[in-house]
């Protein structure tokens, strides 16, 4: 084999391409980046909406206790129209206006009782909420320990995050 023939059957280097740019990246990267997106914001959401209901749930608790330390006797009809306003308020923000704001009597203790108060509101020591709040003195004997725990479980159940 002479000279020219082996200089034409030499072979070259081989050149690599140049590595591909950082920017823009490929479709994967954005899908992903769409996903982790969206999986924060859904995180940060949920931990937003769960922080102002604990929020809310303490500003109930610390109403209720300033509620049953402010009266001296809890036996007036004053502090049952409190306490059931308390828990009308909590109810307006947790469920539907329209299927809460003209309830009274036994549809707003049947109300109770479905939504945590297992059968306390309307057989129970919340009885007394239907009619305690429109009369001038209660007839019946309150029991003020028991209705304040059936209304603080109450309030913490429709709290729940």
């Amino acid at each position: 084999m002479n000279q020219a023939t082996a200089d034409s059957l030499s072979l070259r280097d081989i050149h690599l391409p140049a590595p591909p740019d950082f920017w823009p990246p490929a479709p994967g990267w954005w899908l992903l980046a769409a996903v982790v997106l969206a999986l924060l914001t859904a995180i940060g959401i949920r931990l937003w909406r769960y922080v102002k209901i604990q929020r809310q749930r303490q500003h109930i608790l610390d109403l209720l206790q300033q509620l049953e330390h402010a009266s001296p006797s809890q036996q007036t009809p004053d502090y049952l129209a409190r306490l059931s306003q308390l828990l009308r308020r909590l109810a307006l923000t947790r469920f539907p206006a329209r299927q809460i704001a003209s309830l009274t009597g036994e549809d707003w203790l049947h109300f109770l009782d479905t939504t945590g108060g297992n059968g306390q509101f309307c057989h129970g020591p919340g009885r007394i909420l239907a009619d305690g709040p429109y009369v001038r003195t209660l007839h019946e004997t309150l029991d003020s320990p028991a209705l304040s725990s059936l209304v603080r479980q109450w309030i913490k159940k429709n709290t729940a995050g």
